[in-house]
């Protein structure tokens, strides 16, 4: 497994090497990795009406869409983001477990009691903390790709 930790804080690069290794790594990849100030919506969701536009653009926040599905969440330095790409076969459905598993050993490391909570959440003590999501690519020559992404609430400015 390819293993990334950088520093780039970039909303757009960071979607971008996502989608970019999703479409050219051949190894399994795990990337964790940080945003700037940015609220990141789902594919199929539509900016004007779930981001409020012009203040975004009064805060400096940058918008960017991701690969996957879902609801808009905001980023800033305090959240932690992690990224996992590997081989997939449809048959086998859509599972978030082996990709949580790991994740709420490292919690539990550090002393957090986390769970996993209806399909893709972590929560502690009933509050979310990580929100993730899925998405399929299939390769030009056959076989697909699975890209995993989650959040991790961290030390973000709530205000």
């Amino acid at each position: 497994m390819r293993v990334i930790i950088h520093d780039y804080t970039d909303p757009y690069f960071n979607m971008a090497a996502e989608e970019y290794l999703l479409e050219n790594e051949t190894q399994d990849v795990f990337m964790l990795w940080r945003n700037d100030n940015a609220v990141v919506i789902g594919k199929n969701q539509n900016a004007w009406a779930e981001v409020n536009v012009p203040f975004t653009e009064e805060q400096g926040i940058t918008v960017v869409r991701r690969l996957s599905g879902g609801g808009a969440v905001f980023h800033d330095l305090g959240n932690v983001n992690f990224t996992y790409i590997t081989a997939h076969d449809s048959t086998r459905g859509i599972d978030f477990r082996p990709f949580l598993e790991p994740i709420l050993r490292a919690l539990a490391s550090l002393g957090v009691e986390a769970e996993a909570d209806g399909r893709n959440d972590v929560v502690v003590s009933g509050a979310k903390i990580s929100g993730n999501a899925q998405c399929v690519h299939r390769l030009p020559g056959g076989g697909e790709r699975l890209l995993h992404h989650g959040t991790m609430l961290f030390s973000s400015d709530l205000s």
